[in-house]
């Protein structure tokens, strides 16, 4: 007895269900009344990896906190800019900063970028901003917070690691 393949036609798409789900978290939904800014006057910026639970992992309640992610959690231009509105428009005056073992930018190396332009004809503009050193990268994303002008707040600014077998944060000292 073979199982019948679902006709792609026919069923859910992955965003759908995330629709659905929507809908029914909407319907028992009232507004916490809250305003924007972030109650622990918090910024995060972490990895955009799927097994990171950053609000449980660190505790954090809805509005806690602004959190920012990418892949590999690296202070880019654009981490920059929202850290930039986080602090001057919305009232945040921490920075803490998360990587994560395992992570899937040890692997990758600019080629990426080459591998790109060779398959669709055009070099991304943006820097794939791999690495080969979880705490030296730690530290230059501490680095790049505590040196930018446009940052109001960069006294406290610490990273992290993020262990995904056990849970942990591990502190990596600045430079």
């Amino acid at each position: 007895m073979s199982i019948p393949t679902p006709d792609p036609q026919s069923a859910p798409s992955v965003t759908d269900e995330l629709v659905a789900a929507n809908q029914e978290y909407a319907d028992g939904f009232t507004d916490p009344g809250m305003d924007a800014r972030p109650v622990r006057s918090v910024a995060v910026v972490a990895c955009m990896d799927a097994r990171l639970d950053l609000h449980r992992a660190l505790g954090l309640e809805l509005g806690d906190c602004h959190t920012i992610r990418n892949a590999g959690g690296v202070v880019t231009d654009d981490v920059i800019r929202s850290l930039t509105i986080s602090q001057r428009a919305l009232g945040t005056r921490s920075v803490v900063l998360i990587h994560h073992t395992n992570c899937g930018l040890l692997n990758l190396t600019e080629d990426f970028r080459h591998e790109l332009e060779l398959e669709v004809g055009q070099r991304p503009s943006w820097a794939v901003e791999s690495f080969k050193d979880l705490d030296q990268d730690v530290r230059q994303s501490i680095e790049r917070v505590r040196t930018s002008p446009f940052l109001q707040h960069r006294d406290d600014v610490r990273g992290f690691v993020f262990d995904v077998t056990t849970g942990l944060l591990r502190e990596v000292a600045p430079a």
